[in-house]
């Protein structure tokens, strides 16, 4: 009994016994809170993120639907007066294809200045002598095609003056790009002859296309 009696005289508060519970816990709580650190970072890095990014993307396209939006809205504004726009250039484009002379090679549109010419001389009593083609001119994306007139003698300036009118303020495109005259008496010039160059304008050649795409 007396080997147990120290057992007795000992201090149990002083022993390390309490502090040694309250490390071990200490410890398992920084455990516990490293592995909720890594369970966030993991969170974060696996779901908040790609989360985030797929927000980002979302709101880019939403901003980029709703400038598309805002300019369909634009256009329907001005639909009017984009469609009135369209309507006057389609009715200069037919008024100017209108004043064209028609045919797809030089010798239709010459055949048909020829035509012109011939009834607008006829109409004003001036006697065609002869009609030549001249070697037609590349304009951009017109053609000039040219014919000389030489016509007889002419008793009267002013048909010849009405004559010359007529093929200025013809509905085609039409010039008098030269002219030659000759009066045989100056101080009574009931009298001329000559000749005149007409021009008008017809579709640029496929000829010149083909070039410039080659």
């Amino acid at each position: 009994m007396k080997r147990w009696e120290f057992l007795k005289n000992l201090n149990w508060n002083n022993l390390p016994l309490k502090n040694f519970k309250i490390r071990k816990i200490s410890q398992k709580k920084a455990l516990w809170v490293i592995a909720g650190i890594a369970i966030c970072v993991l969170i974060y890095v696996f779901a908040l993120v790609p989360l985030l990014e797929a927000a980002k993307k979302t709101e880019e396209e939403i901003a980029l639907k709703k400038r598309t939006i805002l300019k369909y809205k634009e256009f329907l504004q001005n639909r009017k007066a984009v469609e009135e726009e369209l309507d006057r250039t389609l009715k200069q484009y037919e008024e100017a294809r209108e004043r064209l002379l028609p045919g797809e090679t030089p010798q239709i549109g010459a055949a048909s200045l020829q035509e012109i010419v011939k009834g607008l001389s006829e109409k004003n009593g001036i006697a065609i002598r002869s009609f030549r083609m001249l070697e037609p001119k590349e304009m951009d994306s017109f053609r000039k095609i040219s014919i000389q007139v030489d016509f007889n003698p002419i008793s009267s300036v002013l048909s010849l003056g009405q004559f010359i009118y007529d093929i200025e303020h013809h509905q085609k495109e039409l010039m008098i790009s030269e002219m030659d005259l000759l009066v045989f008496n100056i101080r009574m010039p009931n009298s001329v002859q000559g000749s005149m160059v007409v021009s008008g304008l017809m579709k640029g050649g496929k000829t010149k296309e083909k070039g410039r795409q080659g």
